[in-house]
């Protein structure tokens, strides 16, 4: 005999919401007009239109119930949650080293042109094996993903059934919602993530959902 559909789902469990605001920094002043660049740990600033772009990301989340705004300890992160703090004075903020983006070791700072230039035998072996390789002083996809989801589980568990706001970078944005999806790290290039994106993940008890991806309009998407 099957069981009737509505003892199998639970409603509780689907709407005790977890909100994550998880959000890409602005634009960085050595990547301007798009030109992409390895910044990896580099502590690179934001230029005046990636304040912008945070802003509006901010003007988007002001009237959320946010209980926490975090960031990784970079300066271009550190300053968009910055700016989403400041409609929210009493709210914990905190920043953490293991939100830093995918550490690029002798790649930091230069450009996709530049590496094939100067480390040619390190480029070929990085994009025959992008999951797995390590960049000589950096880090694999692997384990930059592991050292992110971990610091996302614990926010989710510290704010259970609450909203917060992450500001991180593009690389463990994406290595993030491969998390959420439960796509394999081969598709980590497969969506966008540019300056300023909002997205929007839910966790619920028993898992977890990607409601809103790489949003940039300027205004909150639901």
């Amino acid at each position: 005999m099957t069981k009737r559909i509505d003892t199998l789902w639970d409603p509780t469990k689907f709407y005790a919401i977890t909100r994550l605001y998880l959000i890409r920094h602005g634009e960085t002043v050595n990547t301007q007009g798009d030109a992409f660049r390895y910044n990896g740990h580099l502590d690179v600033d934001v230029t005046s239109e990636g304040e912008a772009q945070l802003k509006r990301v901010a003007e988007c989340l002001k009237s959320r119930p946010l209980r926490g705004i975090y960031s990784s300890d970079l300066k271009r992160a550190r300053k968009g949650a910055e700016l989403i703090a400041h409609y929210f004075p009493d709210v914990q903020r905190d920043e953490f080293p293991n939100l830093r983006e995918v550490k690029q070791g002798i790649w930091e700072g230069l450009t996709l042109k530049e590496v094939w230039e100067k480390y040619p035998d390190e480029a070929r072996k990085k994009f025959e094996d992008y999951v797995t390789y390590r960049i000589p002083g950096g880090e694999n996809l692997i384990e930059a993903q592991e050292r992110a989801v971990t610091i996302i589980t614990q926010l989710v568990e510290r704010h259970a059934e609450e909203e917060f706001a992450v500001v991180a970078h593009g690389g463990i944005n994406s290595l993030i919602i491969c998390w959420v999806l439960g796509l394999d790290l081969h598709n980590v290039f497969n969506f966008r993530q540019d300056f300023g994106a909002l997205n929007v993940i839910e966790f619920f008890e028993d898992g977890k959902s990607l409601r809103v991806l790489n949003n940039t309009c300027g205004k909150f998407p639901f």
